[in-house]
């Protein structure tokens, strides 16, 4: 087993752990068909988490009116998750498969530098748009613009390169793949490393997930409060139409009212799927991190490859995870995969606009610059 160590201290400290350990310090690999099939099965989740995540991005790139402030922020998430499907999976699914890294010490770091580079960055973009629904259901305050989002773009890439650039540098151990299918933070009794990675992974999770569960609490409140109130000023309304009228008649306004707080209370649920998305798929990483630096007997235990397999094949199952949800979520979202088929592979024929509201004349589409999501 090799290892990418930043100085000859750490080198001397593996050294000894390896001698001390000579009884369990071999790793246990999957069998060769649960590997070869866990490995076809993430090539799978690259090719859908590619394709998905594309098609977002070709959306807002390609129609002016989607350039939002929401939607530059989810174009974002996707090329994260783009990005991380091309740059990480492919040489993990190698290594699965092979049970041995092919590409030297130093792309080891490269590759495990790339991974948290691009999982904080999904998770800061994931934390803005939590924020930012907060501020506007909540604090009825909307101020996030295109331009702002671009800035706040802009700085959440660079806070995301420096958090995960020590472990490129040397500043934390990262250990050529034997015990998993990937580099990984390795076990260290270095102070400053373990700093470091407790630093790394309540960026990636723990604040984040802190702060969008606040979030999601208070916009839960809200919209209860919101719909109690709607529903309440109904009533008042069609009781009075009732007492002047003679009949019960649909008013207008109410009407309105309720169809914008349909689409606002959809548009948070869209979130809230991808909030519990993002918390199922990186709970166990994030213990996994920790205890892998912390605990010697946890990384240098016989069933940890196993373990570190099933733990990384779960992160990687979130950048397949959104694009699903917007598949399953959002109207825009299919009519634009189905534009964007070509036409042999088009089994029903599309229905113009024109044609579709007349089949249904009873849809009222209420639609404002808010409401231009992808």
């Amino acid at each position: 087993m090799m290892a990418c160590n930043s100085t000859p201290t750490e080198t001397y400290e593996y050294l000894l752990l390896n001698v001390s350990n000579v009884s369990d310090s071999q790793p246990t690999p999957l069998s060769t068909p649960l590997r070869i099939s866990l490995a076809i099965m993430m090539m799978m989740m690259m090719v859908v988490g590619f394709l998905g995540n594309t098609v977002v991005c070709i959306i807002v790139y390609q129609r002016p009116a989607m350039r939002s402030a929401i939607n530059l922020l989810l174009a974002t998430l996707a090329f994260s998750d783009i990005m991380l499907s091309l740059c990480c999976m492919p040489f993990t699914a190698i290594t699965l498969i092979t049970v041995r890294w092919h590409f030297g010490d130093h792309f080891c770091r490269l590759s495990a530098t790339l991974y948290w580079f691009f999982v904080l960055e999904g998770v800061a973009i994931l934390l803005i748009i939590s924020v930012d629904r907060f501020l506007i259901i909540v604090q009825r305050q909307d101020k996030l613009n295109p331009r702002r989002a671009k800035v706040i773009i802009a700085v959440s890439w660079v806070l995301s390169f420096c958090i995960s650039v020590p472990s490129l540098t040397g500043w934390t151990f990262v250990e050529v793949p034997a015990r998993a299918p990937q580099c990984v933070l390795g076990y260290t009794e270095f102070p400053a490393d373990r700093a470091y990675v407790v630093t790394l992974v309540v960026a990636v999770f723990f604040v984040p997930f802190g702060v969008m569960l606040c979030s999601y609490m208070c916009i839960l409140n809200t919209v209860r409060k919101n719909a109690v109130r709607v529903h309440n000023q109904s009533d008042s309304l069609d009781l009075r139409q009732l007492t002047r009228a003679g009949l019960r008649r649909l008013h207008p306004r109410r009407q309105q009212v309720s169809v914008d707080l349909s689409f606002k209370t959809k548009a948070f649920t869209t979130i809230l799927i991808l909030f519990v998305g993002f918390s199922l798929c990186w709970l166990p990483h994030s213990i996994y991190s920790l205890l892998s630096v912390f605990s010697r007997r946890f990384y240098y235990s016989s069933s940890f490859y196993t373990t570190s397999t099933c733990v990384l094949w779960l992160s990687y199952l979130k950048s397949v995870f959104n694009p699903i949800v917007y598949c399953w979520r959002i109207k825009k979202f299919r009519e634009a995969c189905l534009e964007l088929l070509p036409q042999t592979f088009q089994i029903l024929p599309k229905v113009p606009e024109r044609i579709q509201r007349r089949i249904q004349p009873s849809t009222v589409y209420v639609c404002n610059e808010n409401q231009s999501a992808v």
